[in-house]
């Protein structure tokens, strides 16, 4: 496993990160054992970082994660989760929702602090409100030790800049903005750079866009995207190949992203995971992927308030 240092936190961190949502059931109702398997597994396979948040089957994925962490010496992971977003449409940024959700999720999991607290999906809250009060409570739990650092969450690339060009965060979590897709995240590495803000790539596969499975309904994704990646995922299958393996190659690729989150709940996809960053990326097949995908790179969905937008 190879390993990046995570902006100006002195954290290094695995290249491929673990992603605990589906710990919660969210992509499917799992076997409870099997997923923290699932947790070994991807410690033994050198993963560090494992990212989580209440929202996540609505505390499920937390306290499942907490069994698992029970019996794992603290220094062996670093752990990520969220504050902020709790259910599908409910959200509160404030100072003392924040402080009380960090406690309840010390509790589920089973720890007597967090590595990195993120505000999650703040597109949908008030910015003024994330940059005045929500970003402050963060420094307040750190002063406190109750974490170590703290960062910000969301889809529209936009909402970055307006949050850091205020206020100093250690960490974002980007999501499907640097995919087979989509990279436009990109764009702000040198911005991310400057700022000493470390960068979390997610949803490497576009939340199942980029797979055989293909995306659930509920995705937000327009149908010409959806099409596109369809298409997309045939073609690699034709070739034999999973399109899952290349878009993970290419999301790890960049040196300048630390690390890519990838979830899943079962051990043996966890060991694809890792066997298949650690092959070299077949650049023929990306080629031609790549021309599939031409003509919807770089298209987006909105989400959030239409003012975090833009």
């Amino acid at each position: 496993m190879k390993y990046r240092q995570l902006g100006n936190t002195g954290l290094n961190v695995s290249i491929l990160s673990y992603g605990a949502s589906p710990l919660g059931s969210v992509f499917r109702k799992i076997d409870e054992s099997e997923g923290i398997r699932t947790v070994y597994e991807a410690l033994d396979l050198g993963i560090n970082l494992i990212d989580v948040s209440p929202y996540y089957g609505l505390t499920r994925a937390e306290t499942v994660l907490g069994k698992a962490l029970r019996t794992v010496p603290r220094d062996r992971y670093l752990l990520s989760t969220k504050a902020g977003r709790y259910g599908a449409d409910e959200f509160d940024f404030s100072a003392e929702r924040i402080v009380r959700s960090v406690e309840e999720s010390m509790r589920r999991l089973n720890v007597d602090y967090i590595d990195i607290l993120h505000l999650h999906d703040i597109e949908f809250g008030d910015l003024r409100q994330i940059v005045e009060e929500s970003i402050p409570a963060l420094h307040r739990l750190k002063e406190q030790g109750k974490i170590r650092f703290h960062g910000i969450t969301g889809l529209p690339l936009a909402i970055y800049p307006k949050v850091l060009d205020q206020i100093q965060v250690d960490t974002v979590i980007s999501y499907c903005h640097f995919s087979l897709n989509d990279t436009t995240l990109t764009q702000l590495l040198p911005y991310f750079a400057e700022k000493g803000t470390g960068v979390i790539n997610a949803s490497p596969l576009s939340m199942g866009l980029l797979s055989k499975r293909g995306a659930p309904e509920w995705h937000p994704a327009p149908a010409d995207i959806r099409e596109r990646c369809a298409l997309a995922a045939r073609y690699c299958a034709e070739r034999g190949t999973d399109i899952a393996k290349l878009a993970l190659q290419f999301s790890v690729s960049d040196e300048r992203i630390p690390t890519t989150l990838t979830g899943t709940a079962n051990p043996s996809n966890i060991r694809n995971n890792v066997r298949w960053i650690e092959e070299p990326i077949d650049e023929e097949l990306l080629r031609e992927v790549q021309e599939i995908l031409k003509p919807i790179r770089n298209k987006t969905w909105p989400s959030g308030r239409e003012e975090n937008q833009r």
